[in-house]
């Protein structure tokens, strides 16, 4: 046994330290061994006095990115209160009496967070068993989680989400264009070109040359709702868009609380992860309150004429539930359905089966949509996908 008793309690704040490591991993932060061994290192450098000093100390180490200080932050109330450890380890570490906590409702990442923190402390996770497992779901797993709302999900199956959404068949309908590109056979002639042949050889013998109209993916403009309603189905969407994107289709990403923001920048980056970080970063309205008719008009101003081209397909992705409805809401929407060639209306409301459309917002904008679906799930997503193929109805 130690001569200095004070060494079993710096054991017991390292090991509650990487235990908290290994739930903020859990939880989808990249929490790697010298995080841990950094964060140890600067609460004892720090001797930390107070809740909050401990709070700052760990967030500094552990949150890299703006958009998981959400989860870090409901993680630490879970994880520290659950076990009452942090006042425990203040008063080992300072003589200040340690404050009251105070009860506050559930914020946006505490479903998650409270996912990661249910595996039970004497199961030893293996880290590479569970990876493998969960990149190889059966097929009952995968038909499960495809019906599974995408409020519900945890974190180990947002993740498995994401890479599905990647894996999933997009769209792949093609609109004709005026241009003209030339072909080996077909049945229009291209007589520029088949003058240019005949000139060549004299004008003795006639060598047609064909043409056929061009072909190209239409373009999809996204605007997208990110109020605090919409939040846990936002997320998963923009990744659906940046999936879009990465198969060659000219995607351009709005998204909307109280502003407009374009997207469409930075979710072009190639990985995911580091577009939704850049995404976070630029948005300030993220799980803000709703101004659907204010969004509208912002992005018929400034940006319908410049992306609404060439066949354009809109999908708006709103509940509707609009705070206050004006005849601005009518006329907004109107405006957005003729300056299209498709207007869907995606809406998680629909996923209930007694979904009546009452709320003034849904009444004023359902008449000025081309068609109303639900999008809740990836089983929706996929049907989705083939509508906007052509392939479903």
């Amino acid at each position: 046994m130690s001569d200095n008793p004070r060494r079993s309690d710096d054991g017991r704040l390292a090991d509650n330290i990487a235990y908290f490591a290994r739930a903020l991993r859990s939880a989808g932060l990249p929490v790697g061994p010298g995080a841990v061994l950094d964060a140890i290192a600067a609460v004892e450098v720090a001797r930390i006095g107070t809740r909050e000093d401990f709070y700052w100390t760990l967030h500094t180490v552990f949150v890299k990115r703006h958009e998981h200080s959400i989860l870090f932050d409901q993680a630490f109330k879970i994880f520290w209160k659950r076990r009452a450890l942090i006042e425990k380890l203040i008063a080992l570490m300072s003589p200040m009496a340690p404050g009251r906590t105070e009860e506050r409702k559930p914020q946006a990442g505490a479903l998650r967070v409270a996912e990661a923190l249910a595996t039970p402390r004497q199961e030893k996770p293996d880290p590479v068993e569970k990876t493998e497992f969960s990149a190889r779901l059966t097929v009952s797993d995968r038909e499960i989680l495809k019906t599974k709302d995408f409020a519900q999900m945890s974190a180990s199956e947002i993740a498995m989400a994401k890479r599905l959404i990647a894996e999933m068949s997009l769209p792949d309908d093609e609109v004709i264009m005026r241009r003209f590109l030339p072909v080996p056979r077909g049945r229009r002639i291209d007589p520029r070109r088949t003058f240019r042949r005949s000139l060549r050889g004299g004008g003795a013998v006639i060598d047609l040359a064909y043409r056929s109209p061009a072909r190209r993916h239409a373009p999809v403009v996204a605007i997208v709702d990110i109020s605090g309603s919409m939040a846990d189905y936002s997320r998963l969407f923009l990744h659906f868009l940046h999936a879009l994107g990465e198969k060659r289709r000219r995607v351009y990403s709005f998204v909307f609380a109280t502003r407009l923001t374009n997207l469409s920048r930075e979710l072009a980056s190639r990985d995911p992860d580091e577009a939704l970080a850049r995404a976070s970063k630029r948005v300030k309205d993220w799980e803000g309150g709703t101004r659907i008719a204010h969004a509208l008009h912002e992005f018929n101003r400034h940006w319908s004429r410049r992306v609404l081209g060439q066949g354009a397909i809109v999908l708006l992705f709103t509940d509707g539930l609009e705070r206050e409805v004006t005849r601005e809401l009518t006329f907004e929407m109107d405006r957005l359905k003729r300056s299209c060639r498709r207007l869907v209306w995606l809406n998680p409301l629909l996923r209930f089966e007694a979904f009546e459309a009452r709320a003034s917002g849904i009444k004023a904008m359902l008449p000025h949509v081309h068609e109303f679906r639900s999008i809740h799930s990836l089983v929706s997503m996929e049907e989705l996908c083939r509508v906007l193929s052509g392939k479903g109805s």
